[in-house]
């Protein structure tokens, strides 16, 4: 846990499974924070994540889950000698920052672990709104070994024709 701004955060983990072996197997998982707001409980981060994107700190509460995303990957395979990838979003404001690469590598450099271990999610919106930028930077990440993810896909206003011009290497659907 962790104190954003007098908020008190966690970061969970959601498995993903292989399910196209005979028995469905764990080959990633994706960081999801939560706010456990004192009077309310558990806050989602559809209430929660507009208001930091409004205030300017949804930054910091990204770059607190891509730090506790490595060390839990780290902590992983100390525990059971493998390497799980973690998935973690990407926002807006993260991929028009100029030190995004930097901070990123930073992280895989002071835990030891490779562009292959942190999956970077950005979401369909994201790239509907400067969409030319959004490529650069992607397809950037992308060749220093980053596998990026869609997260959200059919909650915009993307199209299947769209897709062919977005570098991607996963598509989520959305529910």
């Amino acid at each position: 846990r962790r104190a954003i701004d007098g908020y008190e955060f966690e970061v969970y983990y959601q498995p993903k499974y292989d399910i196209q072996t005979d028995e469905p197997k764990p080959v990633s998982a994706e960081a999801l924070i939560r706010w456990h707001h004192p009077e309310f409980g558990m806050i989602s981060p559809d209430d929660f994540i507009p208001l930091f994107e409004r205030n300017g700190n949804i930054s910091e509460v990204d770059k607190f889950v891509w730090y506790e995303a490595a060390r839990q990957i780290v902590r992983w395979h100390n525990m059971y000698g493998v390497t799980i990838p973690v998935s973690v979003n990407l926002s807006r404001v993260d991929v028009f920052d100029p030190a995004l690469e930097e901070t990123l590598e930073g992280i895989l450099a002071f835990n030891g672990l490779e562009h292959k271990d942190i999956k970077l999610e950005v979401t369909e919106t994201t790239y509907t709104e400067n969409s030319e930028q959004v490529i650069k930077v992607v397809e950037n990440l992308r060749s220093k070994g980053f596998e990026v993810e869609m997260d959200d896909f059919g909650t915009g206003y993307s199209s299947l024709n769209m897709l062919s011009e977005m570098p991607v290497d996963v598509l989520e659907m959305d529910r």
